[in-house]
């Protein structure tokens, strides 16, 4: 998979010298020897919820992923701010998402850490762990967002009955399928447990790879994508509110000429409520705004220099297209199956090929004629200055099997290529 937060691996000295399946199983050792969380089994974590009425808390992290480093270590160094308040959690560390409940977990499936906090009967107080960025997490996530993420869902907690209504919108619709081994292009590759008799690694299905196989159903049923799969989980960013990643959701600044400046957000708004659901992080708005409409209108409620306000957020058509997709790990799939395998950066005149893939399908461009530096002027006969909109065309006006006329400029030279549309 790919995701969570939690407790570090081992020293550094020891990490450098161990395989990824040496490191899978060292962790497991490690977690349940310390017995601090519970490891990779949420049937169990439920059960222990009910038991003692405390919340839950799930993460789900890959393993190993040098990214979430940073958090781990400041949680293995219990950070005063955090172990105090995961001391009042029942804690489930998941490290696969093999035989997960689709219809409860939902999230942003290129996220490399995700973090669930839970009322004993599957109700959702909140979600924590976003990003924007491949390598940057800084504007994202932090050990003080996240200690505030904790007491926001002990203070639901203590009034359970009060939100129950509000909270029912933290849970999506039941999904046409219910585990991630079931999707089509996963199903006999994986099975529903992480297989500890054999080889761990292979048999582990990551986060993305659920994101990977829900467009690749689409693509296979020769479908437009859906924008809300090229596009999922919107970062408040790209409509101009900037949220503050040490407080629940906090504007820290506001982009000028943005839709969140024109609906009347300011530095130092509090959000407490969208669509009626209370907020906890910058992930529970990438949630509501995930399950926005195209055109939508959203129940916005802040608190402004101590004082509530509240109002209605109209989102245009096409709003979602703001966002950058080129971050993600699933934009490897879509170039696959939109521009064989090329690798685009934003150039004065165009978009230039910064890298071509070299194997099987992510060959496809290469095969083609393409080089790296070639600077792409026309695509389909349409100019793009984002790789994301290219990629966002492609899949949505063209299908597996049509051949795309594409113009390049290398050196002095004008050259007309044609690039093969791919499942």
């Amino acid at each position: 998979m790919y995701r969570c937060l939690l407790i570090a691996l081992v020293l550094a000295g020891s990490v450098q010298a161990q395989t990824r399946e040496e490191k899978v199983r060292a962790d497991r050792k490690k977690v349940e020897a310390e017995g601090y969380w519970i490891y990779n089994d949420l049937a169990k974590g439920f059960a222990e919820a009910k038991r003692t009425g405390k919340p839950l808390l799930v993460v789900l992290r890959c393993i190993p992923c040098e990214e979430c480093v940073k958090l781990d270590d400041d949680l293995v160094n219990q950070d005063k701010r955090v172990r105090p308040l995961l001391d009042r959690f029942v804690r489930v560390r998941l490290v696969s998402t093999n035989g997960l409940d689709l219809s409860l977990f939902q999230f942003d499936y290129d996220q490399s850490f995700a973090a669930f906090l839970l009322h004993a009967d599957g109700t959702i107080y909140g979600r924590f762990g976003t990003r924007s960025h491949q390598t940057n997490w800084s504007d994202d996530v932090s050990i003080e967002g996240l200690a505030q993420a904790l007491q926001g869902a002990l203070e639901l907690r203590a009034e359970h009955p009060k939100h129950r209504a509000a909270l029912a919108g933290k849970r999506g619709p039941k999904p046409t399928i219910a585990t991630p081994e079931q999707y089509p292009s996963l199903s006999g590759k994986y099975g529903p447990r992480l297989d500890y008799a054999g080889k761990v690694v292979p048999s582990c299905i990551h986060c993305h790879q659920i994101g990977d196989a829900q467009r690749d159903l689409v693509r296979h049923r020769r479908e437009p994508m859906p924008t809300e799969l090229l596009f999922p989980y919107p970062h408040p960013k790209s409509l101009g509110l900037i949220l503050d990643p040490r407080q629940r959701a906090t504007v820290a600044e506001v982009v000028k000429g943005s839709l969140a400046e024109q609906v009347g957000f300011q530095a130092g708004d509090v959000l407490k409520r969208l669509e009626g659901q209370p907020l906890l992080s910058i992930a529970d708005v990438q949630w509501v705004l995930h399950r926005a409409a195209d055109s939508a209108e959203l129940s916005v409620e802040i608190e402004r220099q101590g004082k509530p306000r509240s109002w209605t957020w109209r989102l245009p058509s096409g709003w979602r297209r703001a966002d950058d997709i080129s971050w993600r790990v699933s934009s490897w799939g879509l170039r696959r199956m939109a521009t064989g395998g090329l690798v685009l950066k934003s150039a004065p005149a165009g978009l230039r090929v910064e890298y071509v893939g070299q194997h099987g399908e992510h060959a496809a461009g290469q095969r083609a004629g393409f080089r790296k530096d070639d600077l792409i002027v026309s695509f389909d006969g349409r100019s793009f200055r984002r790789e994301t909109d290219l990629l966002a065309y492609a899949l949505q006006q063209r299908q597996p099997g049509d051949k795309v006329e594409v113009i390049v400029q290398r050196g002095d030279r004008k050259l007309t290529l044609t690039l093969p549309m791919q499942p």
